[in-house]
């Protein structure tokens, strides 16, 4: 070859170098441009911007929220926090005390009207809608909360898992919540018609269902259909003044967690909502998911940092997991072991 041959064979060899390193760079480029972005907006969202105003939702005009699961912990603090903000309520659990006692101190403290219904979620029956429905019907709703839920008692593997805990935690954090908006959306879209307002579904996913979790299998499944389910409907009711989301949270302190003692990473249910009702419409951690919250301000960054390191689907993740609920498998079964020899 000659050598005016060499030298334009190198400049062509140099050229595709040269495009390859150019579109490297650009990628890169738009990679920490996307990442410096969605942390600037993370940060807005949990630390600068104000709360948001209920009254695109009706707050103090008479308009009703539902809300599940709402005897204890998260729900009953759903409940208390959006009695404040002027709505009355809708409160569906399964211990019928529980529900008078707090209809008794929302209506005292907030002078709003309330309705209680008693029933068990898990049974999965056409009565219970219709209960739901007959309680809710004629009324204005524009917000559900779609709280109730279950996870297994302890950490187990999924061949170990008892059924009736299995058809329990699918038929209560799936098929149940689905019935139940079915039932109280087409309320909340005729009241945002005739309003002029907007209306909002909340339904609560978890952590567990944000990473594949191991010992956690059934309940990890049924949290993640969420997540796919509720960005649909979220696309569906869009274009009827409806707002959908799903609301991520890691531990809180709750009869659920088994938690009692609050930390950075651990709030208590009064915090957790308080920070879910003030970002609604935001998705702080939740920056890559459509139609998702992470509401708390540690979740957020948890979740922000998971995200853009290793992944929520990676072996790693995964491996971490499971080490930590085979940990307190172990742990659980040590305690039942010790009360058992007790008695």
């Amino acid at each position: 070859m000659s050598f005016t041959r060499q030298f334009n064979a190198l400049r062509s060899e140099n050229k595709v170098t040269d495009v390859l390193l150019w579109s490297v760079f650009a990628l890169g480029v738009l990679k920490a441009t996307t990442l410096v972005l969605s942390l600037a907006s993370l940060i807005a969202d949990l630390f600068v911007l104000p709360g948001v105003s209920f009254k695109k939702y009706g707050a103090y005009k008479g308009k009703y929220g539902v809300v599940t699961g709402a005897s204890d912990g998260i729900g009953k603090e759903y409940a208390r926090q959006l009695a404040k903000r002027g709505f009355n309520l809708v409160l569906i659990s399964r211990t019928l005390s529980k529900l008078e006692a707090l209809k008794e101190e929302l209506v005292g403290k907030y002078k709003i009207e309330v309705s209680v219904l008693a029933l068990d979620i898990a049974d999965d029956s056409e009565s219970n809608y219709k209960a739901i429905q007959e309680t809710c019907e004629g009324l204005p709703v524009t917000i559900l909360v779609n709280n109730v839920g279950q996870s297994h008692s302890i950490p187990v593997p999924f061949l170990e898992t008892e059924e009736k805990e299995l058809r329990d935690i699918i038929t209560i954090n799936t098929t149940a919540t689905l019935r139940i908006t079915q039932v109280v959306a087409p309320l909340i879209v005729k009241t945002a018609r005739e309003s002029h307002c907007r209306g909002l579904i909340l339904s609560m996913g978890s952590f567990g269902g944000l990473l594949p979790t191991p010992l956690l299998a059934t309940y990890s499944g049924s949290k993640a259909f969420l997540q796919g389910w509720s960005a649909a409907l979220a696309g569906e009711l869009k274009s009827q003044n409806v707002d959908v989301e799903l609301v991520l949270s890691y531990l809180v302190t709750s009869a659920m967690s088994k938690i009692r003692r609050t930390s950075m990473m651990i709030p208590n249910p009064a915090q957790f909502v308080a920070a879910t009702l003030k970002n609604v419409g935001r998705r702080c951690g939740a920056q890559e998911r459509y139609a998702t919250i992470t509401p708390y301000w540690s979740h957020a960054l948890y979740h922000f940092v998971i995200e853009n390191t290793v992944g929520v689907y990676s072996k790693l993740a995964n491996g971490i997991n499971y080490s930590f609920h085979k940990s307190i498998r172990v742990r659980a079964l040590k305690k039942a072991e010790r009360q058992a020899k007790k008695q």
